[in-house]
């Protein structure tokens, strides 16, 4: 059983919970959204809107296909599946895809393959944080439960610093989506 308070809940333990959301990032503001959502019993989701404004930028759910398309051009990048069980990393270029049989299909010549049941996104963000220190840029989808479906990080060079052509488009976009 979770201890989780399902997003959009308004009692009184939500708004404690979310007082240990806010002291967690006081005390680390670039620790693991992940964590201290389970940590405080919240939806990731509502961490990262506890975050600084300026640290992300919402999308409309009804953009994501528009939006995968345009993330197909940035090259290889980091996909990142972040759940209690794992955080399972693949680097490879996003292939383009295609609604059918209930799922947004992707596949290519890519690791990042499958298929995704893009309606059950309900929020898409950009988000430009620092993380252990370092400046890190990725486009969050979010489900209904406010947790993470996926993530695509801008990826690093072997210096481990953000590869300068994939930042501007991450910037490029970000600055699109708010048009």
């Amino acid at each position: 059983m979770s201890n989780m308070i399902p997003l959009g809940a308004g009692t009184d333990t939500f708004g404690d919970r979310m007082a240990l959301v806010r002291a967690a990032l006081a005390e680390k503001p670039d620790g693991v959204i992940e964590a201290i959502a389970r940590e405080a019993g919240v939806p990731t989701q509502r961490v990262l809107e506890a975050l600084p404004p300026e640290t992300r930028a919402f999308v409309p759910p009804e953009r994501f296909e528009n939006l995968w398309r345009e993330l197909t051009g940035w090259g290889d990048v980091l996909f990142i599946v972040h759940t209690p069980d794992i955080v399972l990393e693949c680097e490879g270029s996003l292939p383009a895809g295609s609604f059918g049989m209930g799922y947004f299909n992707i596949h290519g010549d890519s690791p990042i393959g499958g298929h995704i049941r893009a309606s059950n996104c309900r929020a898409i963000y950009f988000v430009d944080r620092v993380f252990h220190g370092k400046r890190s840029c990725s486009v969050q989808f979010f489900n209904g439960e406010g947790e993470a479906m996926f993530k695509v990080f801008v990826r690093r060079d072997k210096a481990r610093a953000l590869i300068p052509e994939q930042l501007d488009l991450f910037e490029a976009c970000r600055a699109a989506q708010r048009e």
